[in-house]
């Protein structure tokens, strides 16, 4: 029987349940954030609709995905990888992205 699945959908699965960076492939290893361009940008991962997109961590469309993230239960998640990008890349910015969230109330709630 012949599959209907392009090769690169197949290399997909295959890297994920190979489990170095899978998405779901263990519970608590998701992450919301991958950032892009030295902080400047990031995909963030919505689990309550699950979309991928890409955003500006300075534009007002960050802030409101990551708050309806924080609002659905996963802002102490969010907050841990945030700490960890800063603490990681610390002259990428995401210390200042941090306090952009906390001073726009994302967190609270």
């Amino acid at each position: 029987m012949a599959s209907n699945t392009s090769k690169t959908a197949r290399a997909s699965v295959r890297a994920g349940q190979a489990g170095a960076g899978g998405a779901l492939s263990v519970l608590g290893e998701f992450k919301y954030l991958i950032p892009l361009n030295h902080g400047k940008n990031a995909y963030v991962r919505n689990l309550t609709n699950g979309k991928t997109v890409h955003l500006r961590t300075d534009s007002e469309a960050f802030v409101e995905e990551i708050r309806v993230l924080a609002g659905a239960g996963h802002a102490a998640k969010l907050r841990a990888e945030l700490t960890a990008l800063a603490a990681a890349h610390p002259a990428d910015g995401w210390a200042t992205t941090e306090k952009r969230l906390v001073d726009a109330g994302v967190f609270e709630g």
